[in-house]
């Protein structure tokens, strides 16, 4: 099995051998001011953990449940809102592109542009992320194959890009359910990029509710852990202070106060996976 290369983010390398990285936020931008207060609370979790961290968080969710549903404040508002987070919490930050048009924009804020799930397939845009030079993080599809993430890379990479990712964030199981296959981290990471788990994506219902998405939200540790054993070299947590009351998967979102004590759960199994894969 090939080693997963690395992405470097400022003075952090994710990947193979390296101490496990965190991405963590919002689902959707909400009350710019409340968005402001998670982003300072995660970055003094992490500042006091001693582990990298990225702040995320959607200006616009293009996927939702319903067209009644909360979509973010927009590129615009959203972009100034990330750019006002990143400069004053002194983070690098991550969002959602959805269309190529958006990524041009979009990286002049963010260092890391994410490919939605159901969009991992889509070329315009993977293109048009690649040639922005950013970090582009490849959500596979509920509906992928492990292996298959690999022609997203090369898309991307096809225009100049050079820093891929690679996100496992569950599959379907028949309607309505998700499951994780974990050995679909080791294969991705044979791919020859780094690999994040996105343990809050993991535990959702897509539709369960009939017009939102629920979830099992009390899985996440557990799924958390799972994944970094199985060689996450990053974790992806959406957190809310009252995920009840989130504007975006409020079923499947973790508590702010219990950000501090699962990440340093989590810093630990990375720091025996790395003593164990030597």
């Amino acid at each position: 099995m090939s080693i997963a290369q690395h992405v470097t983010l400022r003075e952090h390398k994710i990947g193979s051998g390296q101490p496990l990285y965190v991405i963590a936020g919002p689902c959707v931008l909400e009350d710019p001011a409340e968005m402001m207060q998670v982003a300072e609370h995660l970055t003094g979790v992490c500042d006091k953990l001693g582990i990298g961290f990225c702040f995320k968080s959607s200006f616009t969710k293009d996927n939702r449940t319903s067209s009644s549903s909360y979509r973010g404040p927009g590129r615009d508002e959203g972009l100034k809102i990330l750019q006002d987070i990143g400069k004053q919490c002194g983070v690098p930050v991550l969002t959602d592109v959805h269309h190529p048009e958006d990524c041009s924009p979009v990286a002049e804020v963010a260092e890391i542009l994410q490919i939605p799930a159901f969009l991992c397939r889509q070329t315009s845009l993977l293109e048009a992320a690649g040639k922005t030079g950013r970090i582009v993080n490849i959500k596979k599809g509920q509906f992928l194959a492990a292996e298959d993430i690999r022609h997203g890379a090369g898309k991307v990479e096809s225009v100049g890009g050079k820093q891929v990712m690679f996100t496992e964030r569950g599959t379907f199981l028949g309607y309505r359910d998700l499951t994780v296959d974990f050995r679909s981290i080791q294969t991705m990471r044979a791919l020859g990029r780094p690999v994040v788990f996105d343990a809050t994506h993991s535990v959702q219902s897509p539709g369960s509710t009939g017009s939102t998405t629920g979830g099992t939200p009390e899985l996440i540790p557990l799924l958390a852990r799972c994944g970094v054993s199985a060689g996450a070299d990053a974790v992806f947590l959406e957190v809310h202070p009252e995920p009840a009351r989130a504007k975006s998967d409020a079923g499947s979102q973790m508590p702010l106060d219990s950000f501090e004590s699962l990440v340093a759960q989590l810093m630990r199994f990375r720091a025996l996976h790395n003593e164990v894969s030597e």
